[in-house]
């Protein structure tokens, strides 16, 4: 468990960490690794131990998978009334939204949160659930067709068991995007969750389990990303698969997916463009875009990482990001006074700055220097916000660096900042800002990207879908009754009149 006595733990999660090694849970057991083999997950802002957990092999995740089948063909949660398995999932709900404070305290503590965030993150693990859960509910599982000479209609089914591999940015605010659809529509899980952020997942299953949660439904089965992770890709007996993480992961999970004829979401990096027009209110567009790039410590995949300036008000526009960039308050991420927390390990730390140097030599500007910052009593992995300059063809303008990094340049002409905001392999998410609200919705439009905002980046609202294209991602988004639907497959049937 946390070996620093200046952690103030809360009870229930000291408790939690007590148990350690923590075990993976399968078929509603507490399951340690076939092979013995344990790992420490460390607290990212003072670099100390919080717990170890086993690393669950190939043999266990093939458990894990045969668990879900189990209870997916045996037990009755995939032939349960919609209304009876919306009780169980609301069920869920309120007991993840009763124990917030535990599970945003285990979150904050295991990947860097701002403590703040980690509620946020809970809550919107509730609110997806809820909605999903809701949403299932009212939409129509057969649909008679109107086929002359045919009485026919479609019948929607669960797949079975779906597989899930979840970063550590976002652990548990993403496993609630990605489980809520899939048990709302009938099917069991299994999650393998990233190798730095555990604890959570873990968490969850055992919460499940105590308020009654069917065994078997939700499966977690912590290990590395070669091992259980690769092991639970390549499984014959998924029916749907889901990953979220780098597109170089993301290209050998869709290989492996593609083996079985497994269907895949893959939800991909991104290298998002703001473009930032010369009729906007400098000082506040300066706030939202620094607060947008040192929330989680830049550490978001569809941040606005290339903020393309209009040329008549550059200066003034970087006037205002360098004074509020240093204002930023870089602390340990249970301190109140805290702005950004540390990044979720010493890997990545290294390779923000190795961004900031490689930069540099290609011949950006240094704006805001950024590199590792100092925390008064912590040891852990933190680094000051950087603010780059120069041409896009620079490598920390063109690939992703998940850190609070902001690479800046300037544009002259609508045309040509489309073009710019266009110019890279990835298509995740951009933002226009302007107060033309036609021009505006003219460039949204024309950015090749799943998702483009206006006067706003990371907006994340249920009902409005979200994905990737391009290297960003492929296989459906997420957040949308169009999610629902992909957990659910389609079966026709057909009577010759």
């Amino acid at each position: 468990m946390a070996t620093t006595a200046s952690i103030k733990l809360l009870p229930e999660v000291a408790a939690f960490l007590s148990t350690s090694p923590l075990k993976g849970v399968v078929g509603g057991k507490d399951v340690a690794s076939s092979t013995g083999e344990t790992m420490k997950s460390i607290d990212p802002g003072s670099g100390e131990v919080l717990a170890e957990f086993h690393l669950l092999s190939p043999e266990d995740v093939d458990r894990a998978v045969s668990a879900a089948a189990h209870t997916f063909h045996k037990s009755s949660w995939a032939k349960l009334p919609p209304n009876e398995r919306g009780a169980m999932l609301h069920r869920l709900a309120d007991a993840v939204e009763k124990h917030k404070s535990i599970i945003a305290q285990i979150e904050s503590l295991d990947a860097g949160k701002i403590l703040s965030q980690a509620h946020g993150d809970v809550q919107n693990f509730v609110d997806t659930l809820r909605y999903f859960t809701n949403m299932s509910l009212h939409v129509q599982h057969r649909t008679v067709l109107a086929v002359s000479g045919h009485d026919a209609w479609t019948v929607r089914h669960p797949w079975g068991p779906c597989g899930f591999i979840f970063p550590w940015n976002f652990p548990f605010l993403l496993m609630g995007w990605g489980i809520s659809p899939a048990l709302a529509a009938g099917n069991t899980t299994v999650i393998k969750p990233a190798e730095d952020t555990p604890l959570s997942a873990i968490y969850l299953a055992r919460l499940a389990r105590e308020i009654g949660f069917p065994d078997g439904v939700i499966n977690v089965v912590p290990g590395t990303g070669h091992s259980a992770g690769a092991a639970l890709s390549g499984h014959s007996g998924l029916r749907r698969m889901s990953f979220t993480g780098s597109p170089e992961v993301g290209r050998l999970v869709g290989q492996a997916c593609g083996a079985n004829l497994t269907p895949v979401k893959l939800e991909l990096g991104g290298k998002g463009a703001a473009v930032v027009f010369d009729d906007v209110d400098i000082a506040q567009t300066a706030q939202k875009l620094v607060g947008a790039i040192t929330f989680h410590t830049g550490q978001v995949c569809c941040d606005a990482t290339r903020w393309l300036i209009h040329t008549s008000i550059y200066q003034d526009f970087i006037d205002e990001c360098k004074a509020r960039m240093k204002e930023v308050q870089v602390g340990y991420q249970l301190d109140e006074t805290s702005h950004m927390g540390p990044v979720v390990s010493a890997k990545q730390q290294k390779r923000v700055l190795s961004y900031l140097k490689k930069g540099q030599e290609q011949g950006a500007e240094m704006l805001i220097a950024g590199g590792e910052a100092e925390v008064r009593g912590r040891s852990g992995f933190y680094l000051k916000p950087a603010l780059l300059a120069g041409s896009l063809d620079n490598v920390a303008a063109r690939e992703e660096i998940f850190g609070p990094v902001a690479y800046v340049t300037t544009f002259s002409s609508e045309a040509e900042a489309i073009a710019m905001a266009n110019d890279t392999d990835y298509g995740l998410a951009n933002s226009v800002w302007s107060n033309d609200l036609s021009r505006a919705s003219r460039v949204a439009e024309s950015m090749v990207a799943g998702n483009s905002w206006i006067n706003a980046h990371n907006v994340f609202a249920h009902g409005v879908p979200y994905a990737g294209v391009h290297k960003s991602g492929m296989g459906g988004g997420v957040l949308s009754i169009e999610t629902l639907f992909d957990y659910w497959r389609n079966q026709s049937v057909v009577r010759p009149l």
